[in-house]
């Protein structure tokens, strides 16, 4: 895909590139994948809260072991499924499944994420990992699962404010169509 770069952004290397074009804005609105985003995102934050609450539950008072461990086995889940669906939902919207230029970096913290959650199921399934490391690993990852979760948040603020002044330029030729549309009803009276 080819985009559009003001003169000033090429000669200071930024990219003027909007976080949606009109023809992804539609695909984004139009598609179930954005509802899927949508339900899972904080569906899969509460897990996580779950999850986090039981493992410092247990690292400070060593209870709960299993509910500790399981639970950052089923917050792993719940990522890999948010993590498909939403290269899925960037297929569809961006026509590649990730690293587009809009979600880039927060793709590439998201593989971090994974990378750590996927480390913790090594641990944890193939025993060469203590409860030390499992948790602390789990720790990074939760850690690494805020900032990329906090990465996404700012895109919907993003895009969010982008969309007001083309919900406000919308407005604004349908008000002039609607007033130019007047006199000639009155002069074809």
């Amino acid at each position: 895909m080819v985009t559009a770069v003001s003169e000033g952004a090429k000669t200071s290397g930024a990219s003027q590139r909007p976080l949606y074009t009109p023809e992804e804005r539609i695909r984004r609105d139009s598609t179930k994948w954005t509802l899927v985003q949508g339900l899972l995102a904080p569906v899969q934050f509460l897990i996580f809260g779950v999850s986090l609450y039981l493992v410092i539950d247990y690292l400070n008072t060593g209870r709960n072991h299993d509910w500790a461990v399981w639970s950052v086995v089923v917050k792993t889940m719940a990522l890999y499924t948010i993590m498909i669906t939403g290269a899925i939902w960037e297929k569809v919207v961006f026509g590649q499944y990730l690293f587009h230029e809009s979600f880039f970096w927060e793709d590439v913290f998201s593989m971090l994420v994974i990378v750590l959650h996927s480390l913790y199921l090594f641990g944890l399934f193939t025993g060469i990992a203590d409860d030390g490391v499992l948790f602390a690993t789990a720790l990074a990852a939760y850690v690494a699962y805020v900032i990329n979760a906090a990465q996404f948040v700012w895109k919907l603020r993003q895009a969010r404010l982008s969309s007001q002044p083309a919900k406000q330029a919308v407005a604004a030729v349908e008000s002039d169509e609607a007033s130019n549309a007047e006199p000639l009803v009155a002069q074809a009276a």
